[in-house]
């Protein structure tokens, strides 16, 4: 049983994700508070394995109680999304959140949709490891790195993530060359987050140029695409070793819109043997599918490890498939892509 503590200051929320949770097998509410400050004493005699945090609350907000807190208990973001305040919804992620749902009049909306999707990322929350810990104890142990032996005229690198991918890529694009292979991304995130996740990684990666895809624009080397948070990303040849983005807007895909299935598959069809695909931590099998297109299409792909991903869930259905050639550490992708 997966205990859930809530931390929000609208008692209509702690109403409503009662309602929710009391819907789903193995989650339990077992507490919630207005704001850290009045919940700290509850928290530490509850102990929940996962707690559910807004950004605003008074006396304390969700992002200083991330800062300060001495505990690691997983946590699920459920956050307005405005226009301002979105990068600090995702500043949450780097200091130790693992999920953000967003709250709008969608989700605010009782549904057998919303239950699933809370289930679903209450119970990747509870199963994720801390991402600093993780890269600490990587960079601590680091040893001979992996060379690939990739010869192709063109390559462009596919990456799918989900729960722990924030943290995650922003350790392997920091560590990119100039002039790197182009790449196109996607990763599991709510609409409006996308931009503001692109705009970050483009100031702390001086090697790259990071944008969210608008569709429609020419990759070229050093280039790296997101998938917009309420688009599916594809790519499409344009040329001789000329490709372009594409944003679709159909439904979910494996559950999911962006989908990593998406993206993998359209390497398959377009870039097929020129492929280096990476699925990254996530919970679920979103990717698994078209991981095994670009395989058989003649592409290389590559799963992260257990030991560096912070949900061992899609890496795993995508190796246990035998749609991954190689598993590789957190630390190995950024070597593997500048080798290319």
């Amino acid at each position: 049983m997966i205990k859930v503590f809530v931390m929000d200051d609208s008692l209509l929320i702690q109403s409503y994700l009662k309602k929710i949770i009391s819907n789903i097998d193995d989650i339990e509410l077992i507490g919630s508070a207005l704001n850290p400050v009045d919940g700290k004493d509850d928290l530490e005699r509850l102990n929940p394995d996962v707690i559910i945090l807004d950004l605003e609350m008074p006396k304390m907000d969700g992002l200083t109680y991330l800062k300060e807190r001495e505990d690691n208990t997983p946590t699920l973001m459920f956050s307005s999304y405005v226009e301002s305040g979105s990068s600090n919804a995702l500043k949450t992620l780097r200091y130790g959140a693992c999920e953000i749902i967003q709250k709008n009049s969608t989700t605010l909306q009782f549904s057998d949709e919303i239950v699933k999707e809370f289930k679903r990322k209450i119970k990747a929350t509870a199963e994720s490891k801390n991402i600093q810990h993780i890269i600490d104890k990587a960079e601590a142990k680091q040893t001979k790195l992996y060379t690939p032996t990739i010869k192709s005229s063109y390559t462009i690198v596919a990456i799918g993530a989900s729960t722990g991918g924030v943290e995650t890529l922003e350790t392997i694009l920091t560590k990119l060359n100039k002039d790197h292979a182009p790449i196109l991304i996607t990763q599991h995130m709510p609409a409006g987050f996308t931009a503001s996740f692109a705009s970050r990684l483009n100031t702390i990666c001086p090697n790259s140029n990071i944008v969210e895809a608008k569709g429609g624009e020419s990759i070229g080397l050093g280039d790296i695409f997101i998938a917009p948070g309420d688009k599916h990303l594809e790519i499409e040849q344009s040329g001789i070793n000329s490709y372009s983005t594409v944003l679709q807007d159909y439904p979910k895909v494996s559950n999911h819109k962006p989908s990593v299935d998406v993206l993998f598959t359209s390497f398959a069809n377009q870039v097929t043997n020129n492929t280096v695909a990476f699925i990254l931590t996530g919970m679920g099998q979103d990717g698994v599918k078209g991981l095994n297109k670009v395989l058989n299409s003649g592409g290389h792909t590559y799963g992260q490890d257990e030991k560096s991903s912070v949900v061992y869930g899609m890496p795993k259905v995508a190796f246990d498939s035998g749609a991954v050639q190689t598993q590789v550490s957190l630390l190995e992708v950024a070597n593997i892509i500048n080798k290319i």
